[in-house]
């Protein structure tokens, strides 16, 4: 084996890595990794400011693998930097079990920055990132102390770009000229299914400067360096984000696979290997090989990020002595955790029958929590107004004004999911995002990826019910509750008062280990008695007792949100006959099932087998609460357009067919 110099050596290492790997799993995409091996080098071993020892440094450039199904790229790298992936981890590609899945996990293995794999969400995750970085930096920068100050690159192929929601990330980016933010694209007109150009004829250039970006074109990716070299730092050093188009061949030095889509998703197979490995001038007498020149050489370019970081905690250091509060509030913000009191000035309510919608209160929970929490940082999808998304006295981030907390995402709600998801990724701020609960659909890939890396993002759904009522059944939500709950990780919470809400807004920020979503009305909700006392652990318990049995109990009557004021009534006149009947809150049934056995026998006795189940949703969401002889009263259609209380009569949600439901449930258990 032989090698014209180190970078050359370095490179092929990579892309054996990456074929060797592919090939003991029979399966996985080697093209990307060959043919990107060039650039990514370049950037991990010139530009990229990094620390093996410390994956979690604060003040790190962050990479993102946009194109995940090239993920033996990036193990590969972080094999070779000392970020604690084996050789032996490496030869487990996409077994059970490994550090290396078939695309990178955010928290599963060290140095991935964010799960990957469904195409567009990278780049839109790096907008996220950029975002964080430069509002921490308008934040806590002072002259002389550049505390927070890193770049966000990311790698994307044609895929991402076809994605509709890059369309959107970069209409957003260069609006806000987020200058510290790279796209490495590689360009090699080969998608899974065959040639771009079937599909994909557009012009990357206009589209870029269309969009308020950077661009620059290296012809050469295969092997010119120094002009991807000269790319990355021309891109460093200009105000816009930059889209880098580099040229290259997908499966590079597999002669019967090289530019065609054969490389793209599928191993090369023995003898393709072995006549790539040829053509690298390469050992193929064993596999996973890395020449002891190269273990040195990353061990030496790793040492420049220790350096770096080192120097970082001193500059730290000397912050801490000029401007110690900011400083602390810095270090707390970085480290998730939620100031002291910050919850001080949530407010409470005292009954009320002609109450407030929950998104109003919403807004005035979100309004409480940014007095004391200045790293709150989110907004509305071109819905700030109806969502109640404002902070009333913070100012609207934007290139002109990046220490602003209110964001303007636009009609962008799938970017503003993944950008959400990039906030939370980078740290230091405490995000959230709101739009109608109809259109979570249009976010709903970069919700199920939140849930997923359990990140603790906050979704306001407002207009939650046909309760949006004239608007008619395109804005009327119906399956979208049960749909939501049905992602994994994620706790949908549907307050049905003032005191609820407050609630939710508590808990979302105080529990971090996973998304939540706050489904809330339009229409004006009561406040009920005692829940000024009773919210708070209610809402935490996911269900509980808002209104005893006066009597010995007799049927259980379960709602969410906007149908509980209907339990309420109609709890009334049961008992009003005689009914003992208990009126439950359930605004969060994820939350309840989490509890202990003996609670939910408490809130819900099995021996009591008459409920009824009520939620202005696909009664799919509740109904399993209804049990054997419950009945649940939901809604399997679509809505239309008509005045809300119209609506509500024409679809069964009134206090009359919430009783006649309880009496037919009475009759089942009767005679059962």
């Amino acid at each position: 084996m032989s090698a014209s110099n180190i970078d050359a050596l370095s490179i092929n290492t990579i892309r054996t890595l990456s074929i060797d790997s592919v090939e003991k799993a029979n399966s996985g995409h080697p093209g990307l990794p060959m043919g990107s091996a060039p650039m990514a080098y370049v950037l991990w071993s010139q530009f990229l400011k990094h620390n093996p020892a410390d994956a979690a440094w604060p003040n790190r450039d962050r990479f993102v693998l946009s194109a995940g199904h090239g993920s033996m790229l990036l193990y590969s790298l972080l094999h070779l930097f000392g970020y604690g992936l084996t050789r032996e981890d490496l030869m487990q590609f996409r077994q059970w079990g490994s550090k290396t899945p078939g695309h990178p996990e955010f928290g599963h293995t060290r140095g991935v920055e964010t799960t990957t794999g469904p195409l567009g969400q990278g780049i839109t995750n790096a907008v996220g990132f950029a975002m964080a970085e430069r509002f921490l930096a308008a934040r806590y920068n002072r002259p002389d102390h550049e505390i927070i100050d890193h770049m966000t690159y990311t790698l994307v192929g044609d895929g991402d770009l076809m994605e509709g929601i890059s369309y959107e990330a970069m209409s957003f980016a260069g609006h806000q000229k987020l200058g510290k933010l790279v796209v490495l694209y590689d360009s090699n007109d080969i998608s899974l299914d065959g040639p771009t150009d079937m599909a994909f004829t557009e012009n990357i250039k206009l589209r870029a400067e269309a969009a308020g970006w950077h661009y620059l074109r290296v012809e050469n990716g295969d092997d010119d360096l120094d002009a991807i070299a000269r790319a990355i730092a021309a891109a460093k050093s200009d105000p816009r984000p930059s889209l880098l188009e580099i040229r290259t061949t997908i499966g590079y030095g597999s002669p019967g696979r090289q530019g065609t889509s054969k490389a793209h998703g599928s191993p090369l197979g023995a003898e393709e290997t072995a006549l790539a490995k040829t053509f690298y001038q390469w050992n193929e007498s064993e596999t996973h090989f890395v020449p002891s020149e190269v273990t040195a050489h990353f061990q030496s370019i790793a040492t420049r990020g220790a350096e770096a970081q080192a120097a970082w905690e001193a500059r730290m250091s000397a912050y801490e002595k000029v401007h110690p509060e900011l400083a602390a509030e810095l270090r707390l913000a970085l480290s998730g955790e939620l100031p002291a009191n910050w919850d001080a000035d949530l407010p409470t309510y005292t009954v009320d029958k002609s109450g407030f919608a929950t998104r109003q209160i919403s807004g005035a929970a979100l309004n409480a929590i940014a007095k004391r929490v200045p790293t709150l940082f989110g907004g509305s999808a071109d819905l700030a107004g109806s969502n109640e998304t404002t902070m009333k006295t913070e100012s609207v981030y934007s290139a002109a004004n990046p220490a602003g907390r209110n964001v303007w995402f636009g009609v962008r709600e799938h970017a503003m999911g993944a950008m959400l998801n990039g906030l939370a990724l980078h740290g230091g701020v405490h995000p959230y995002g709101g739009t109608f609960l109809v259109f979570s659909d249009y976010l709903r890939p970069s919700i199920r990826l939140a849930a997923l890396m359990k990140l603790p993002v906050i979704y306001v759904f407002t207009h939650d019910s046909i309760g949006v009522g004239e608007d008619g059944p395109t804005h009327q939500p119906i399956e979208q509750i049960a749909a939501l709950r049905l992602i994994p990780n994620l706790l949908l919470i549907r307050p049905a008062d003032a005191n609820e809400t407050v609630a939710a807004w508590h808990y979302a920020m105080a529990h971090r280990d996973r998304p939540v979503a706050l489904a809330l009305t339009r229409q004006k909700l009561p406040v009920y008695t005692d829940s000024d006392q009773l919210a708070r652990q209610g809402v935490a318990r996911g269900a509980y007792t808002l209104s005893k049995e006066s009597a010995a109990l007799n049927i259980l009557l379960i709602a969410s949100g906007s149908e509980v004021i209907l339990a309420m009534d109609a709890q009334k006149a049961l008992e009003a006959e005689g009914i003992g009947a208990r009126v439950v809150s359930i605004p969060c049934p994820q939350l309840f099932l989490e509890q202990t056995a003996a609670y939910q026998e408490e809130v819900l006795p099995s021996s009591i087998r008459a409920r009824v189940v009520i939620e202005m949703a696909h009664p799919a969401g509740l109904a399993s609460f209804a049990k054997d002889h419950g009945v649940s009263i939901g809604i399997d259609h679509f809505g239309a357009s008509a005045p809300a209380a119209v609506l509500m009569e024409k679809f069964g949600f009134t206090v009359s067919h919430v009783i006649a439901a309880a009496k037919t449930s009475l009759r089942e258990v009767t005679h059962a």
